[in-house]
């Protein structure tokens, strides 16, 4: 039988509570999570935006930085473009642990911490939609594109003999052209990084994932910043959208819920979860307990319930074999055929043939 796992109750999940119901189901999941990332891949190729926009807001961005005393791009970028023992180092992480940690976290949530799974998914999707809408409504021109007065190096095209990358972008050599390099605000390097460091704080087990919690977001701040990629306010754009992602978490599951309830009566019976379960592992009205892979269930038909071990409704209680007559119903009166008072209908003389009853089912 396939196995689930039902999820525990009370607090503890990142939405606040955690929902009784089976395990999310990888052949749903992945389908799933992909459609979310190719629609984000697909919209930072078609929200390119005019260039001449970008870079306002790109500038506009470093004016109110300096004005704040917010700028730390500068330095950090000096320090990574001097040292290559720094940049090159920063560079294969901003190119490669945005697109690894990210889905290995998601697969050891899915495995071993399946009762917080769905609300940490959902908090992840929606917060990357939201970026989305960023980077359709304010394009913005990364520091490493800027006129080479405003003191940037793009250190991603200074290390390009080191890794994979090519000089106009973090995509392998030959594919720049084909990601949208002005997707600057917010960052969604750190906003899935502080995604990560979340999920290895509240659920990690060992020091070293308390620490990785920490450093992860961190360094990833820095690295972003180093590298020229981002400024500082789109990090904390990042951070923002992911605030306002974990807050609709809630109404997101629950306009979910009501929309799956609105539609599963209308889909085939085959389309239907096992145990009467949908969508994120919640149990629908029909069925929120599953039978023990180790029991029979019982059988009913036309009003009239078995156990297991019968042929007939009530076999046991009567104590013979389908198609016998009870005990007594030969001598007028019963009084042969009784039973002394307080003997158990199941037991004594009947025990034996419904046991062979039983056997032979």
């Amino acid at each position: 039988m396939p196995h689930t796992e039902a999820q525990g109750t009370g607090n503890g999940g990142i939405s606040g509570h955690r929902t009784p119901g089976l395990r999310p189901r990888w052949w749903t999941e992945l389908p799933l999570i992909l459609l979310v990332y190719g629609a984000y891949s697909a919209g930072r190729l078609l929200a390119r935006g005019d260039v001449t926009t970008a870079v306002d807001h790109g500038l506009a961005i470093l004016r109110v930085e300096k004005a704040l005393s917010l700028n730390l791009e500068h330095p950090l970028n000096r320090l990574f473009t001097a040292h290559a023992s720094l940049g090159v180092p920063a560079d294969f992480w901003y190119a490669s642990l945005h697109y690894l940690v990210t889905p290995l976290i998601l697969v050891w949530l899915f495995r071993s911490r399946a009762a917080h799974y769905a609300a940490a998914r959902t908090w992840l999707m929606v917060s990357t939609l939201i970026g989305l809408i960023g980077f359709s409504l304010l394009p913005t021109c990364p520091p490493r594109l800027l006129d080479a007065k405003h003191g940037f190096v793009d250190t991603m095209a200074q290390y390009a003999d080191w890794g994979w990358w090519g000089g106009q972008a973090s995509a392998p050599r030959g594919l720049g052209g084909m990601t949208n390099q002005y997707a600057a605000m917010p960052s969604l390097h750190v906003g899935w990084s502080l995604w990560c460091g979340v999920m290895l704080w509240r659920y990690g087990r060992t020091p070293l994932a308390k620490t990785a919690a920490v450093a992860y977001p961190l360094l990833t701040t820095i690295v972003v910043m180093g590298t020229a990629n981002h400024y500082f306010l789109d990090a904390a754009a990042g951070v923002a959208v992911m605030g306002v992602g974990l807050l609709l978490v809630r109404p997101v599951r629950r306009l979910t819920e009501r929309v799956k309830a609105r539609l599963l009566p209308h889909l085939p019976q085959r389309f239907a979860r096992p145990g009467g379960a949908s969508g994120d592992g919640a149990p629908s009205a029909a069925g929120a307990t599953a039978v023990p892979s180790g029991a029979r269930a019982s059988v009913v038909s036309g009003g009239c319930q078995t156990s297991p071990g019968e042929r007939i409704p009530h076999q046991r209680k009567l104590g013979a074999e389908p198609g016998a007559k009870p005990r007594g119903s030969g001598k007028p009166g019963g009084k042969k055929g009784t039973r002394p008072a307080g003997r158990a209908a199941d037991t004594g003389d009947g025990a034996a043939p419904a046991a062979r009853g039983a056997a032979r089912t």
